[in-house]
């Protein structure tokens, strides 16, 4: 039996996403101990949120790192567009933003993580601890006080005065500390694909809806990152009806020639992401806090979910850093934590799940009698909708500013 190791640290953070690694690097940077732990060898995995909203390039200016982080290669999106019944419309335009940077930057997700991770590490109070898998939370006495992580090593506990729970929607931390999840709507299914980017393709971000599923198209430089809204079916039933009808369902709704889907060979070009929206109904517990999708799993609309955990990471080190540097942190610290959070995650789900739900009939034809949802209606008919959806995609409800003095 392996011998279990100690570490001992003022903030260990389960999950090397975008929420987590922003806030290792604000905790570090205003001089708190911080480990953060990461259950894979390293973040290239495909088809995860690569959206940098307006908000989120406002935090990278205030830690002073916007103009080297905008050096990574990215494509830039002043405008969001869909294609609705051959008619193109404009979705969200960022261009009267009260911000510097005006647009959204897609960029591959494991180039963010590699870039705020590289940051943390010029701190010596931060720890980055890869193929660390949690398998428990530590208690003593009803209070949460570090994590139990499987390693290649061996076993390995790190006390904390806090945990952070930032492991998504699939949170073990979460399931380990018994807190309670509240789930809204129906689920759904995005099947995410690779095609390639040819001369004469769309030169935007697109979506692209039908009668009964909708498409969006992501610039990845030299290819399309592609997703399958699936609305009225699963992906195991259209697994079971063959690559071929998948390839005609995509071709049906796609601005993309029809050879471009022989590239789709099978089902091993595809990836499946099962869509919850869900929150907890306390984020919190004495010696613990869930921030991000651990603490309030979105829907893709918008590409919002990465924008709310840094958000939330942000309001985190703002009130959590100075408890944690003074030995004082009380549960009534964690409980701000969620008040701040709790009303852009209310009013964003709300707004997704209505979005959702607007289309919601069973039988085509009454789908495509009644044409688009409501509020795309409502942007066709009345442009200057595009820029109040620009303001609250790009900066959300309440957009969070780094307090936090470096140290």
């Amino acid at each position: 039996m392996n011998t279990i190791s100690d570490i001992s640290t003022t903030c260990v953070v389960a999950g090397a996403g975008p929420g987590g690694l922003m806030l290792g690097l604000l905790l570090a940077r205003a001089g708190v101990d911080v480990t953060v732990v990461e259950k894979h060898a390293d973040f290239l995995r495909d088809f995860r949120g690569d959206t940098i909203h307006p908000s989120t390039l406002e935090v990278m200016g205030e830690l002073g790192l916007v103009e080297k982080f905008l050096q990574l290669p990215h494509t830039r999106a002043p405008k969001l567009t869909a294609e609705m019944a051959g008619e193109t419309i404009t979705m969200a335009d960022f261009s009267r933003l009260p911000v510097k940077h005006r647009f959204i930057a897609f960029m591959p997700q494991w180039d963010f993580l590699n870039f705020l991770a590289e940051e943390a590490g010029r701190y010596p109070n931060f720890r980055l601890v890869m193929q660390g898998k949690v398998i428990d939370v530590l208690e003593d006495q009803g209070r949460v006080c570090g994590l139990l992580l499987e390693t290649p090593e061996g076993p390995l506990r790190i006390r904390s005065t806090l945990v952070i729970g930032a492991d998504g929607r699939h949170s073990v931390v979460r399931e380990k500390a018994g807190l309670t999840v509240e789930s809204f709507g129906t689920p759904s299914e995005v099947i995410w694909m690779k095609l390639s980017k040819q001369p004469g393709d769309p030169t935007e971000v697109m979506g692209h809806a039908g009668p009964r599923q909708g498409m969006v198209l992501i610039d990845r430089g030299d290819y399309w990152q592609a997703g399958l809204v699936v609305r009225r079916t699963t992906f195991l039933d259209i697994q079971a009806k063959g690559i071929e009808t998948f390839r005609r369902m995509v071709s049906d709704i796609s601005p993309l020639p029809v050879e471009r889907m022989e590239e789709i060979r099978s089902f091993d070009d595809t990836s499946l992401l099962v869509v919850r929206i869900d929150r907890l109904k306390q984020w919190w517990r004495p010696g613990l806090l869930c921030i991000g999708d651990a603490a309030h799993a979105m829907s893709p609309i918008g590409g919002v979910g990465v924008n709310l955990a840094i958000q939330d990471a942000v309001a985190t080190a703002n009130i959590l850093a100075g408890p944690l540097l003074e030995g004082r942190l009380s549960d009534a610290n964690l409980a701000a934590v969620e008040k701040r959070r709790s009303f852009p995650t209310r009013a964003t789900q709300k707004l997704q799940l209505m979005m959702r739900s607007s289309r919601r009939t069973d039988d085509e034809s009454e789908a495509k009698r009644k044409g688009p949802p409501a509020f795309i209606r409502g942007i066709a008919r009345w442009p200057v909708l595009a820029h109040v959806a620009g303001r609250l995609m790009g900066l959300g409800f309440r957009m969070e500013h780094v307090r936090l003095r470096p140290r």
